[in-house]
């Protein structure tokens, strides 16, 4: 991403700009130490940016905005002291640069602004534009990045990232002299990395967080969703139970009935037979007798 306007766009602002397109600006960031030294190595090796137009605001710098470290084809070979000695050198606060909005201090024109006014616009543009992103990850934290990439794109990787220290900037022997002489040359990424690290950290423990607490809402739906079906199985069980009961009693009650009649019908005959029979003066003292024992008992 250059340090073009559009380039520096975030994903919301690009979107109301030019209108919602399928993409997301997503970035990554590392040690400003051990890029620079990396960088070193790559151009070491032969590596140039011969093809890169450094456009901004329209247009390329000029020879004199940006004048070349090295005359030849490449810098194979560079030693580590040249490569640092070069004050136009673009491994310089590289990440910053690529990340801000270039216009704001004049591209790459650098009696527009002071030298310490034009790092401070850089670096606030670079922050602001990255805070925006979609997602940005970190070289030093990949198991944490993938973490992130794929809650936040709701992807999955086929396999875990790996964290691989064994670098080529990693072998370089680096006294803590040059180490903060390079911090020196590149002291805006070291502050822009210092921020990138404590927002993604943040940004992994909120996410961690959230996932989290998804986690407890699905298995409280799902301890609902169990409850609801346990108490509809038992709603459906006593239902059963009831028109499979309902025919007994009906039945039941149909024999009920009948012995009921005839019931009646034995009283009421047998009162025929007290009011047609004689009572004998001998009923009465026993039946008297029982109840006076029944008294005293109770």
């Amino acid at each position: 991403m250059r340090g073009s306007k559009v380039g520096a766009l975030g994903p919301t602002h690009a979107g109301r700009q030019f209108g919602r397109r399928n993409f997301y600006y997503i970035t990554m960031l590392r040690d400003p130490v051990s890029r620079y030294l990396s960088e070193w190595k790559h151009v070491q090796r032969g590596a140039t940016w011969k093809t890169s137009l450094h456009m901004c605001d329209g247009r390329s710098p000029t020879q004199d905005e940006l004048p070349a470290c090295y005359s030849g084809d490449d810098w194979s070979g560079v030693p580590l002291a040249d490569f640092m000695d070069c004050p136009s050198n673009l491994a310089n606060n590289r990440q910053v640069r690529m990340l801000a909005d270039l216009s704001l201090v004049g591209c790459y024109n650098l009696s527009s602004t002071d030298e310490s006014e034009r790092g401070q616009l850089l670096l606030a543009s670079a922050m602001s534009n990255l805070k925006r992103m979609a997602f940005y990850g970190l070289t030093e934290f990949q198991r944490k990045t993938q973490y992130l990439f794929e809650r936040t794109f709701s992807l999955r990787f086929i396999a875990a990232f790996t964290q691989l220290n064994s670098t080529r900037a990693a072998n370089v022997d680096l006294s803590e002299p040059l180490r903060r002489r390079i911090e020196e040359l590149n002291g805006l990424d070291v502050q822009l990395y210092e921020y990138a690290k404590d927002l993604f950290l943040q940004r992994f423990q909120f996410s961690r967080q959230r996932e989290h607490r998804e986690v407890r809402l699905k298995r409280r739906e799902e301890r609902r969703w169990l409850r609801e079906q346990r108490e509809q199985r038992e709603q459906q069980e006593q239902r059963e139970q009831v028109r499979s009961w309902l025919p007994w009693q009906q039945a039941q009650g149909s024999r009920g009935g009948g012995g009921g009649g005839g019931g009646g019908g034995g009283e009421v005959g047998g009162g025929e037979g007290l009011g047609t029979g004689k009572e004998s003066a001998g009923d009465f003292p026993a039946t008297t007798e029982d109840y006076t024992s029944q008294v005293a008992r109770w």
